[in-house]
């Protein structure tokens, strides 16, 4: 079931920025929506709305739509038209192909001044005599029914046979609703029984994962080097019931009605849960080296939807958000593992490298081969033994004084250097005389 819910909406309203409460138009066709809801909360400001090919049963919640000016609900599972009294500016409402059989109900129209088209063909009022008459007759300001236009004489002749034809359309509205509730008890007697059926037939099922023990693959694995899943018949003979139902229930004969549509939704609801529970074959290969697992991937299955996660005991392989975990039989190299698809048949192939030392359940017992971690502990040891220290000369061994880490540089005054007096050996007058000072 489809609920009308905030992220939908803003999924719709991308053309808006995603911004609802100013949305203009939006389009919720084709989301299996049972119930009319929210909508005139959270979009006030719609002018077009967009609701065919879903499973609505009533109008509802969209009084409060003042500027909504085209409604679409065609095929949908509608029986009586009400509550759009409070869309002012409705100009045009789609009906087509819903299960309206209260024709009489179409006065509640009369309210919407501004509707100008209608559709209701493939209703099963659409098929009363003197429908589109009584229509006409009613609602006078619509131009347009069912995609053919309204002329004056067609009006004026519906208006002048309206006291003859009213009588009639609530006759046949009778046998219609008389009709309608010997189907629905049917429909819900009908149910009931299957709901009995299947309580019958359901036993304890399959919960998409897989677990293996380690004790269970080791005794396997002593008589075979091929491991298999264990309920591939249960897988096939569940496979087979399933398709079976599946083909008795497409080539079963009903009548097209509301409560046939859900039933149809409930068995593609149903089948699409048993697709998603997903039952893939395997098979688990030891040697002496390396442990090798072949998962029968779908040939066609995007890689982007798998994830391997090896692990030293385990492995885990995510399949569409389906977790298949097995415990290995022996210990493995995680960053040593590869996992590759097959190109022919599609399957997932994962490679894991064995350790030097062997894990194996119950009380058996390890092979006397020696790990590297074991190895750099004995080096550890070695090292530990053999360690050499320091000595530090006691008279020598003193705190560093702090304080005269940086020293202090005093302050001197510069003094501007005296001017050299050279003489001028050239001048033979020139006489140095103390007294004088300088020229500068």
């Amino acid at each position: 079931m489809g609920w009308i819910t905030e992220d939908l909406i803003r999924r719709n309203a991308e053309h808006n920025d995603c911004v609802i409460f100013s949305l203009e138009e939006l389009s919720l066709h084709q989301q299996e929506i049972e119930r009319l809801e929210h909508i005139d909360k959270w979009c006030r400001d719609l002018k077009i709305l967009y609701l065919q090919n879903n499973l609505i049963g009533k109008i509802e919640n969209v009084s409060k739509l003042k500027k909504l000016e085209y409604l679409n609900l065609a095929l949908n599972n509608i029986e009586k038209i009400e509550n759009l009294e409070g869309c002012e500016e409705l100009a045009k409402l789609d009906l087509t192909v819903n299960f309206i059989g209260e024709l009489s109900s179409i006065k509640t129209l009369q309210h919407n001044i501004h509707l100008k088209e209608l559709f209701l063909m493939g209703n099963p009022c659409a098929s009363f005599d003197h429908y589109r008459e009584f229509v006409v007759a009613t609602l006078p300001q619509l131009k347009w029914l069912d995609g053919k236009e309204i002329e004056p004489s067609e009006r004026i002749k519906a208006l002048q046979d309206y006291s003859v034809i009213e009588p009639q359309i609530r006759e046949q509205e009778k046998d219609h609703c008389l009709k309608r509730a010997k189907l629905k008890e049917e429909a819900q007697r009908k149910h009931q029984e299957e709901d009995k059926n299947e309580d019958k037939r359901s036993n304890a099922g399959f919960d998409g994962r897989w677990y293996t023990d380690i004790n269970a693959t080791l005794s396997s694995l002593e008589s075979k080097d091929h491991l298999q899943a264990p309920d591939i018949e249960e897988n096939n003979t569940k496979k087979l019931d399933n398709s079976e139902d599946d083909l008795e229930f497409w080539n079963k004969p009903c009548l097209f009605t509301p409560e046939s549509r859900l039933e149809t939704l409930r068995h593609m609801e149903k089948q699409r849960k048993n697709q998603e529970k997903l039952r893939i074959d395997f098979s688990l290969k030891d040697n002496e080296k390396q442990i090798i697992l072949d998962l029968a991937v779908y040939r066609y299955m995007d890689t982007s939807l798998i994830d391997v996660d090896v692990q030293p005991t385990y492995v885990r392989v995510m399949i569409k958000g389906k977790p298949f975990q097995l415990v290995l039989p022996a210990e493995v190299k995680p960053d040593s593992s590869s996992a590759k698809r097959s190109q022919t048949t599609g399957h997932l192939v994962i490679c894991m490298p064995k350790v030097g030392e062997v894990i194996t359940g119950g009380q058996r017992a390890f092979k006397s081969m020696k790990t590297t971690s074991d190895r750099s502990r004995e080096q550890t040891n070695t090292r530990s033994k053999h360690m050499e220290k320091l000595e530090v000369d006691p008279s020598k061994h003193s705190f560093p004084d702090v304080t005269n880490i940086v020293q202090e540089k005093k302050y001197t005054p510069r003094r501007r250097p005296e001017p050299k007096i050279i003489p001028s050996e050239e001048d033979p007058t020139f006489e140095d005389n103390p007294e004088v000072p300088p020229l500068i």
